[in-house]
């Protein structure tokens, strides 16, 4: 198969130098599974409510036979409130572990003495600096086009200087749904992408049906980087990561004004969440999400944006050599 190389294929043992985004729930091991089968490398996200005994049947589905190769993806701050979650993860024999949104330092010694590889999303220079010292073999420079909680920079300059910081693999996020973007990144330095919003309409995404409609009838225009979402649900993000998620009337009615949010509204909220009215409830998404082009196989995804990706970069050397 036509894909771009790059050293993050022999580091990770992989054809095509993707990844998945570790999304919660969205990203469950049917999908990381498929992401692997295809060529790339499938990351499962591990939900801070989620059970212990669902996240092992997430688990199971990447140790079944042929196993593959997978990766875990938590967020430090989540670790700090259920320190039990970097347990289970350790357990699980990933060959990578990413660690963002807080300090991977605390938890560096443990995954590498697990032989496993060290991952973190980064949105800053200092985050980037951060992961450095605490010896993340792979950064991820996460830009603000990004679906579910990132930073305030955009993709391509982030990965510019995040690319002059550090000779170790760098992988680019936010806004990438084609093969053109995978190529943009792979061009400019990138190690290879990891990408999150195409995979909620993959077959395999933990994703609701009612959700997959109002994903499918969104465009470019309609996402907000917000706190809302954070606040109607009582989860504690450090503020520097707002979520970026379609618009709709709740979003509308209190972006601004988190701190006048009342019992009446968070009640509102957890019923709309509970019957999957997203005019209420929220639905992470980046801004890549106006390029989707409806429901297919993770397979099917990866594959498109490996072929357009080396069709060009192939008809570019063309290009120079003539």
């Amino acid at each position: 198969m036509l894909s771009p190389r790059t050293a993050l294929c022999e580091l990770l043992g992989i054809r095509i130098p993707l990844l998945n985004a570790p999304m919660t729930p969205q990203a469950g091991g049917a999908l990381a599974r498929a992401v692997c089968d295809a060529g790339a490398f499938g990351m499962l996200g591990f939900d801070e409510d989620e059970s212990e005994e669902r996240i092992a049947e997430q688990v199971a589905l990447l140790h079944a036979r042929p196993p593959v190769r997978f990766g875990i993806g938590l967020a430090a701050w989540v670790l700090e409130r259920r320190p039990r979650l970097f347990d289970i993860a350790i357990a699980a024999r990933p060959a990578l572990i990413s660690i963002s949104f807080g300090d991977p330092a605390p938890y560096a010694s443990r995954v590498h003495d697990a032989g496993i590889l060290l991952a973190s999303q980064v949105q800053s220079r200092e985050r980037a600096r951060e992961a450095l010292a605490a010896g993340a073999d792979i950064l991820v420079a996460q830009g603000t086009e990004a679906g579910g909680h990132t930073g305030s920079i955009g993709t391509l300059p982030l990965l510019q200087l995040v690319l002059s910081m550090t000779p170790r693999p760098v992988l680019a996020a936010g806004g990438i749904a084609t093969g053109r973007g995978f190529a943009a990144v792979v061009v400019a330095g990138a190690a290879g992408a990891w990408i999150g919003t195409p995979f909620l309409l993959a077959t395999e995404a933990r994703t609701t049906p009612e959700a997959r409609a109002r994903i499918r009838a969104a465009d470019e225009t309609e996402t907000v980087l917000t706190s809302v979402f954070d606040r109607a649900q009582g989860k504690p993000w450090p503020d520097e990561f707002r979520g970026r998620a379609l618009r709709n009337a709740f979003e509308d009615e209190w972006h601004g004004r988190e701190d006048a949010l009342d019992a009446a509204a968070l009640a509102r909220f957890d019923a709309a969440k509970a019957a999957r009215d997203y005019s209420v409830a929220n639905i992470y998404a980046g801004e890549s999400v106006g390029l989707l082009a409806g429901e297919r196989s993770a397979g099917a995804i990866v594959r498109d944006l490996a072929v357009e990706a080396a069709t060009l970069l192939r008809a570019a050397k063309t290009s120079d050599d003539a």
